[in-house]
C-alpha cells in the first residue's frame, strides 16, 4: 500500500538542510519539523541548538577577518573535515564527533521532538544526521537520511553502522561510496538523487524541465557550436529539436548567496563588470538573498551605488518565510541560463540543465561538491568576477556554457523525489539506465 505521509523532518542550517526537504512537503504529516527549534523542542534543546547554529553561521563568515579570521574557521574546518577518499580503506569507526553526538542524545537532545513522532506510526524522512540518529535512539520508527553534499563527514552514520536501522538516500555514487567505507550495508543506501522541485520538473515525463533546457540552450549557444555537435542527441533526449535562431532574450544570471550570507561581495563585482550589458537589456540579474534581509539591504545599497535600482533587468529575490522563498527560487530557474553560487546543495541543481559558475567553496563538503562538478561537466569554476562581462562572453562563444548545461542534465540525477518515494512504497529501488529516467 502506498505510503501517503511521512514526517519529515529538517534543520535550520543555512538553507541546505531545509532545500532538501522542502520539495517533499507533500509527503509531511502535519508540516515539515525542525530539529531543535519546534515548538516541541524543550528550551534546553533550543538554546543548544541555537548555540550551534550561530557559531556554525558565524565560523562560515569569518574567513576574510584579518588575522583571525583563518584560526576561527579551521576550527569549523577541522569539525566538518572529510577524510581522503583514497586509499579505499575501513572508516566505519565512530569519530570524536559521532560520540559528543551519542553525548548530548544520551542527555535528552531531540528527546522532544522524537515523543511528537512517536504518536504516529509513520516513516521519517530527515535531511539532517543529528535528527536521523536521534530518531533511531529514541523510537521504533523507520528512518530515512537524505545526503545532502557528495561526500560526507563520518558523523553522518551511527556508532554501530552495521547494527543500525538507518537507510540512505543519497545525490550520486561518490556518496554511496563513502557510506560504504563507513560500514553502512549496500541494501540500506538507495541511490535516489537530490530532491529536486516538481515546479521544475514536472511530471515523470518531466515536461517541463525538458522545455526550460530547450530554450535555454538557444540562449546559451550563440555560435551553434553546441548544436552541431550535440543536435541529435539532444533531439533524441528532449523529444524537440533545440531552434538554429538566437532569440531576442537577454542572457539571464542567477547570483544566490550562501544560507549563512557568505560571499555577498561577488554580487557587486559581478553587477559591476556586468553593469553596461545590463543597461542594454543583454543582460539580466537575479540575486537571491534568500532569507537574510542583510543580504537583501546589501544588495539593495549596492545597487543604488552603481545607479541601478529598480532597474528592469534586476531582481532581488528575498523572503523571509522560507517556503516562500523556495517558491521565489524555483520560478526564477525556469528562465536562468546560469547559476553562480558556491558549491553547497545547489550543486545538483545542474540536474535541471543549468550550468554551474562556482565561486570558491567553504568547508571540505563543498570542496567535493566543487571536484563532483567538474568530474560530470556540470560547473566551471569562477574567473576573476572583476571581468566577469569578459570571460562570460568567453564561455558563450565557445559553446562551454550550453556543453555544461547539457552535461548537468545527463549526468546528475533529477529524479529524486520520484525515487525516494518509490522507496518509501515499496522497499526497493529500481535503477534507471537512461539519464533521463535517474
Amino acid at each position: 500500500m502506498d505510503i501517503n505521509y511521512s514526517w519529515v523532518v529538517s534543520a535550520n542550517m543555512g538553507l541546505g538542510h531545509q532545500r532538501a526537504t522542502y520539495p517533499l512537503r507533500h509527503l509531511a504529516y502535519k508540516k515539515i519539523f525542525l530539529f531543535g527549534e519546534d515548538s516541541v523542542s524543550s528550551s534546553k534543546e533550543q538554546r543548544l541548538w541555537k548555540l550551534f547554529r550561530n557559531s556554525y553561521e558565524a565560523l562560515s563568515r569569518t574567513k576574510k577577518m584579518p588575522i583571525i579570521g583563518p584560526y576561527l574557521f579551521n576550527i569549523l574546518d577541522r569539525l566538518q573535515n572529510i577524510s581522503p577518499f583514497y586509499p579505499k580503506r575501513d572508516r566505519s569507526g565512530p569519530s570524536l564527533q559521532v560520540k559528543s553526538l551519542y553525548s548530548l542524545i544520551k542527555r535528552g537532545f531531540g528527546l522532544e521532538i522524537c515523543n511528537e513522532l512517536s504518536k504516529e506510526n509513520l516513516p521519517v524522512i530527515t535531511s539532517f544526521y543529528s535528527a536521523a540518529i536521534a530518531v533511531e535512539e529514541m523510537t521504533d520508527l523507520a528512518v530515512y537520511c537524505i545526503i545532502c553534499d557528495s561526500d560526507i563527514n563520518r558523523v553522518w552514520v551511527a556508532k554501530k553502522p552495521e547494527k543500525s536501522r538507518i537507510k540512505y538516500l543519497v545525490p550520486c555514487g561518490r556518496a554511496m561510496r563513502r557510506l560504504r567505507q563507513y560500514g553502512v550495508p549496500s541494501d540500506r543506501i538507495f541511490l535516489t538523487g537530490f530532491p529536486l522541485p516538481l515546479e521544475n520538473i514536472g511530471d515523470k515525463s518531466m515536461h517541463i524541465i525538458k522545455k526550460d533546457l530547450s530554450e535555454r540552450l538557444v540562449r546559451l549557444d550563440p555560435s551553434n557550436r553546441f548544436r552541431i555537435i550535440h543536435g541529435k542527441e539532444a533531439y533524441h533526449y528532449l523529444g524537440t529539436s533545440i531552434p538554429s535562431v538566437m532569440p531576442e532574450k537577454p542572457l539571464t544570471i542567477t547570483y544566490a548567496v550562501g544560507g549563512a550570507g557568505a560571499q555577498t561581495e561577488i554580487a557587486g563585482q559581478l553587477v559591476s563588470s556586468l553593469k553596461e550589458l545590463i543597461k542594454q537589456d543583454r543582460i539580466k540579474i537575479n540575486l537571491v538573498a534568500g532569507v537574510r534581509e542583510d543580504v537583501y539591504n546589501y544588495f539593495i545599497n549596492m545597487l543604488k551605488k552603481h545607479s541601478l535600482y529598480n532597474h528592469p533587468n534586476i531582481k532581488i529575490v528575498y523572503n523571509n518565510i522560507i517556503g516562500n522563498y523556495f517558491d521565489e527560487f524555483s520560478s526564477i530557474l525556469h528562465t536562468t541560463d546560469l547559476l553562480w553560487s558556491k558549491p553547497s546543495e545547489i550543486s545538483f541543481y545542474s540536474g535541471l540543465g543549468i550550468p554551474i559558475i562556482i565561486t570558491p567553496p567553504i568547508g571540505p563538503h563543498e570542496v567535493a561538491n566543487k571536484q563532483w562538478l567538474r568530474e560530470i561537466g556540470a560547473g566551471i569554476p569562477q574567473q576573476d568576477p572583476r571581468y566577469c562581462h569578459e570571460w562570460i562572453t568567453d564561455y558563450l562563444i565557445d559553446g562551454r556554457l550550453a556543453q555544461a548545461a547539457w552535461d548537468g542534465f545527463l549526468y546528475a540525477r533529477k529524479m529524486g523525489v520520484f525515487k525516494i518515494e518509490e522507496v518509501l512504497n515499496t522497499g526497493r529501488m529500481k535503477r534507471e539506465i537512461s539519464p533521463v529516467k535517474r
